[in-house]
């Protein structure tokens, strides 16, 4: 068999720039398809689309990755804007929802991480801590805190030990989203993994993998949709 292939949600950004280029761009930051590449998976943008497009598409994909990016938009919950929110992205907060709800439907593996994670808690009805003090402490700079996994979770069955994990988000969890269970905390108890248990392999990380050396989390990401 080849490489499962494993999509993975973009950014759609105005104003991007390369060489004498300042064009829309749907951005990834390349961290994301190194980590799936190196984990043994090949790597497929999918940037923001017709969210009826969604089932469509995740059939053609062995897995999903929901990538990091902006705060989610706070009436997707059911709750008004925090000042300290973050200006909304429509088209990215309807595809990414509709990329996680084909997942469900599907079976098919699928991970989120940090704004991934937290839109799969809105997906199954969930609401988000829109400011949290202390995960953030230099604006565009990724920190490192520990995170514990919970015994016998699918997170600990991939990591079962405490770690430190690069992290950048000033939004959290708050009420779980339906059958979701939580996999890992940070030591102030911040969720910082959920995962929904059944048949199908579905998991969100708070931190961003991407960013560090642990491929752990993709390689059991990869080996599902293997």
């Amino acid at each position: 068999m080849g490489r499962p292939l494993i999509g993975v949600s973009t950014y759609l950004e105005s104003g991007a720039r390369w060489g004498v280029w300042e064009l829309e761009a749907a951005l990834l930051p390349a961290g994301y398809p190194r980590l799936v590449q190196r984990a043994g998976g090949l790597a497929a943008m999918l940037p923001p689309d017709d969210p009826a497009q969604a089932a469509a598409t995740v059939a053609r994909l062995d897995g999903v990755v929901v990538a990091g990016g902006p705060d989610v938009d706070p009436g997707r919950y059911g709750t008004e804007r925090s000042p300290r929110t973050g200006p909304p992205s429509p088209e990215r907060d309807g595809w990414e929802l509709a990329l996680i709800r084909a997942a469900l439907d599907s079976g098919t593996p699928l991970l989120g991480i940090c704004r991934g994670m937290q839109l799969l808690n809105v997906a199954l009805g969930g609401t988000l801590l829109q400011h949290i003090d202390g995960h953030v402490k230099d604006v565009g700079v990724f920190g490192r805190h520990e995170v514990t996994p919970v015994a016998g979770s699918l997170y600990a069955g991939a990591v079962p030990e405490v770690s430190a994990v690069p992290t950048y988000h000033h939004q959290a969890v708050d009420r779980l989203g339906e059958g979701l269970l939580v996999s890992a905390h940070a030591a102030d108890g911040t969720v910082e993994a959920v995962e929904l248990p059944g048949p199908a392999w579905v998991l969100g990380v708070q931190w961003h993998p991407e960013m560090g050396e642990d491929l752990r989390v993709m390689h059991a990401l990869v080996r599902a949709a293997s």
